[in-house]
């Protein structure tokens, strides 16, 4: 009888043994299983987080042609606008949009960092340089003075001295007159503020209503074929051009939260596009010749 109990004994101690590790087991299971969508959810947003894109809103006031402008499809197109939309195809973490707006609320917009970049043929001078970033170079031209095809009284800056012209208030040639002005007070270049799309303003100047206009040598030849004008260039010495600044144009970068990384990635990429000739062919497409920055 002893015997028969202790075996009866050691049989119901090894079934609830068993027992106990089936229902550890199915317990184990059941938790693992219950927390593996909290676990894929978290590892979800973890991969959906780093591949998140940066959003780099760009703005232009869509004019001078053909630097940016809108086509007949009413879309941005121009020289600007192709050379920043080759320069993010090499940055993937930015997402980008581009926003046409008056010329002045670029900078309201850059000032309170709603946009991060500016893209309109943008000159360098010490105002700006002081409240943005400057991107490398993404053009270089030769700046000119338009006249009328027939005068011979304007070959040089100083001929600009009590003659009359339409400028476009915050642009370089702007400024460089006004700059210029307050040198000679006795005898000023007569500035009137306009708002005129350019092929307007050269057509004043070819009819005689103003004597002359500070333009691009490259944006000028192209009017001049489009519009059939009877103007003429009259190139600026080295020393004239400095009046008016830097012979290059850039893009100008807010200075946010993300500046520093975003000029970083521009000026690289910029570097890359030139260097690969992409920033030539868009120069050729619009202006005929390469005006990439070497």
């Amino acid at each position: 009888m002893k015997k028969t109990t202790r075996k009866k004994f050691l049989s119901l101690i090894a079934a609830v043994v068993t027992t106990a590790i089936l229902v550890t087991g199915c317990s184990s299971a059941a938790n693992s299983s219950s927390a593996s969508p909290a676990a894929n959810a978290s590892a979800s947003s973890a991969v959906s987080q780093s591949t998140a894109k940066t959003k780099i809103a760009i703005a232009t006031g869509g004019a001078p042609k053909p630097f940016t402008y809108v086509n007949d499809q009413n879309q941005l197109e121009g020289y600007d606008i192709e050379v920043v939309k080759a320069i993010f195809e090499k940055l993937p973490q930015y997402e980008i949009s581009f926003e046409k707006t008056e010329f002045t609320s670029i900078f309201a917009g850059l000032d309170s960092d709603r946009y991060q970049i500016g893209a309109n043929n943008f000159g360098m001078n010490d105002a700006r340089k002081a409240k943005y970033i400057y991107s490398a170079p993404i053009f270089k031209n030769q700046f000119v003075i338009a006249v009328k095809s027939d005068r011979t009284d304007i070959n040089k800056f100083s001929d600009l001295l009590g003659k009359a012209t339409e400028v476009s208030a915050g642009l370089n040639y702007a400024l460089a007159l006004e700059r210029y002005n307050k040198d000679h007070t006795d005898n000023p270049a007569k500035l009137t503020y306009t708002k005129a799309d350019l092929a307007s303003v050269l057509q004043h100047v070819e009819n005689g209503q103003f004597d002359f206009q500070l333009i691009d040598a490259a944006m000028l030849e192209q009017y001049i074929k489009e519009y059939k004008l009877k103007i003429k260039a009259i190139t600026l010495s080295e020393e004239d051009m400095k009046l008016i600044g830097s012979q290059y144009s850039y893009l100008l970068i807010s200075k946010g939260k993300i500046s520093e990384q975003l000029a970083k990635d521009v000026d690289t990429s910029l570097a890359e596009r030139i260097k690969d000739g992409t920033v030539s062919k868009i120069s050729q497409k619009y202006f005929g010749s390469d005006y990439a920055p070497k």
